[in-house]
């Protein structure tokens, strides 16, 4: 058996892992997207580093674009067999792809007519609307906790991750001449003190562990409840300054989050009187998916379902669903709050909304997540003076905040509890990816200490034989 890291290897996004069996088959485990990577994001995006019909089956961890974004170009090359997700996974991905799909078209044109008018060669998206929602065909759901016969000789179990909706860590149990392998993919690991989802579900021990690491160096603040950070903000910006608070937010996971951390101030009569927009229509369908699978919901929000129907919704809360409709946001004075995608600000309406209001000091830009190193959200977090948007210079006067407590990815904690189900001497080998690799280098140091042997932190299309 070998493994070759084909994306998220010493970088975050791009999750791509290729395990080839000796009988010659070839299981891809997540395809997804790079996002935030500068101007090297189209170029990796276009090539895998593998051959699409090649791959006999795609075991995919969950619906983020970049564990998932790439599905549709891996079928319209080639790639024909199926896709294997939980329920909700399935659900959430086919409304991403195609929101991913919808927003390549349109940045598409936008660049055409530049390029067009210096005699440059056209570009096409990485895949079409129609390229997408074909795509969804080869999926076929697994349930948590079963296992599941792939072929014979080759079983997959999912576990809850706790991550978002539907995210689960991935287990082969895989035969080969006789010897059994037990092979497992975490997908990205949630956190044990997520305020709506369950926390990561033990699992069996394995001999061959591939882990996330993003926050494998790091603890998140939890001084300070997600709730009276948020409130902070609004007060600061909206009532004081009386200025916009825009909060760049990933469709799926953190725009929940924040709407049930605003929900809570609404129950505890601390919200302040103002109006909330939600400007993205895949967080308004993302946001119908989630309330639908409340079994994955944790004890803590059940409890809240009891006197409150609906935790994602409150006073105030507006969805804004037409480009007309947000682009006039963009002439309103009054304080308000926007939520909008993506949670890097790197497509998506929220950089409109960021360009048209970074150069008034009454606004806020709030980063809630984790941004990758060339991302507009990062440039924004670096301290600059300026920041170039859709190629237009900006001087940066709105304050840039920050709320860190947010994160959906388990810190170097979670991490830990969440291998801690694993007897260390009986893990062969284990493979760190999505991470920036100062990151990781912390992160294997920390799983030597706590006894396991071999940890290595592959590089961009390595292979690694497995005996």
């Amino acid at each position: 058996m070998k493994i070759a890291f084909h994306g998220a290897a010493r970088t975050v996004t791009g999750s791509k892992h290729l395990v080839t069996l000796k009988s010659g088959k070839n299981i891809l485990l997540d395809c997804g997207m790079f996002q935030g990577m500068g101007k090297e994001t189209d170029a990796l995006n276009r090539h895998f580093g593998f051959d699409p019909t090649t791959i006999d089956y795609l075991v995919l961890s969950h619906a983020h674009i970049d564990h998932s974004g790439l599905i549709p170009k891996l079928v319209s090359e080639g790639f024909k067999g199926k896709i294997f997700c939980t329920p909700a996974t399935r659900e959430l991905t086919a409304v991403l792809l195609v929101d991913s799909a919808r927003i390549q078209e349109d940045d598409i044109k936008y660049h055409n007519k530049k390029r067009k008018a210096a005699g440059l060669p056209l570009l096409k998206p990485l895949y079409t609307t129609e390229e997408a929602e074909a795509a969804v065909e080869h999926f076929k759901v697994v349930e948590y906790g079963d296992w599941f016969t792939i072929e014979e000789g080759i079983d997959l179990l999912y576990t809850d991750a706790g991550h978002i909706i539907g995210s689960a860590a991935v287990h082969l149990r895989i035969n080969e001449n006789g010897k059994q392998h037990m092979l497992t993919f975490s997908g990205d690991v949630g956190r044990y003190r997520d305020v709506i989802l369950k926390s990561p579900e033990v699992f069996p021990q394995s001999d061959i562990i591939i882990i996330e690491s993003t926050y494998g160096n790091s603890l998140h603040d939890l001084h300070q409840p997600t709730p009276d950070q948020l409130l902070q903000w609004i007060e600061k910006t909206c009532i004081q300054k009386k200025g916009k608070l825009i909060i760049p937010a990933f469709s799926v996971g953190r725009t929940q989050e924040l709407l049930y951390a605003l929900n809570q101030l609404e129950l505890e009569r601390r919200l302040p009187e103002l109006d909330y927009f939600v400007d993205s229509p895949l967080s308004v369908e993302a946001t119908e998916i989630v309330k639908k699978y409340p079994q994955y919901f944790n004890a803590r929000i059940r409890k809240v379902l009891e006197k409150d129907e609906d935790p994602f919704r409150f006073a105030g809360l507006q969805y804004v669903k037409t480009v007309d409709e947000s682009k006039l946001l963009n002439f309103r004075n009054e304080p308000c709050v926007i939520i909008s995608a993506s949670g890097m600000a790197d497509a998506g309406r929220v950089k409109h909304h960021i360009s048209n209001n970074i150069e008034n000091s009454r606004n806020t830009i709030l980063m809630v997540g984790y941004c990758e190193p060339h991302s507009l959200g990062a440039r924004l977090q670096s301290g600059k003076k300026e920041v170039s948007i859709y190629g237009v210079q900006h001087e940066i006067h709105a304050e840039i905040g920050s709320i860190r407590s947010m994160s959906a990815h388990g810190d170097y904690e979670d991490l830990s509890q969440f291998l801690s189900c694993q007897d260390p001497r009986t893990v062969r080998k284990v493979f760190l990816v999505h991470g920036e690799y100062p990151v990781q280098i912390d992160f294997r140091e920390r799983l030597l200490r706590k006894g396991f042997t071999d940890v290595e932190i592959p590089e961009m299309h390595q292979e690694m034989g497995l005996g």
